[in-house]
């Protein structure tokens, strides 16, 4: 059970890191510091763009979880 939970959690890294690293510069920062969609200067986020973000706040919980289950059953 605890090289699963190792192996999922550097998977989950690694993809983490990649559709962060894939994500537009300086899109939408105001966002991400408590500004509204009106305040960002590039618009709102459409296509690949949105999917990243989407996949980055994904796989961000399901490496948190997965840590908090290492913590847990090991």
């Amino acid at each position: 059970m605890d090289k699963a939970l190792l192996i999922s959690q550097a998977i989950f890294s690694i993809i983490f890191v990649i559709s962060v690293l894939l994500q537009e510069k300086g899109s939408s920062m105001s966002l991400t510091f408590g500004g509204t969609e009106n305040d960002t200067f590039y618009g709102s986020k459409q296509g690949l763009d949105k999917f990243l973000s989407l996949a980055s706040y994904l796989f961000a919980t399901l490496f948190i979880l997965n840590a908090i289950a290492y913590i847990l059953f090991s």
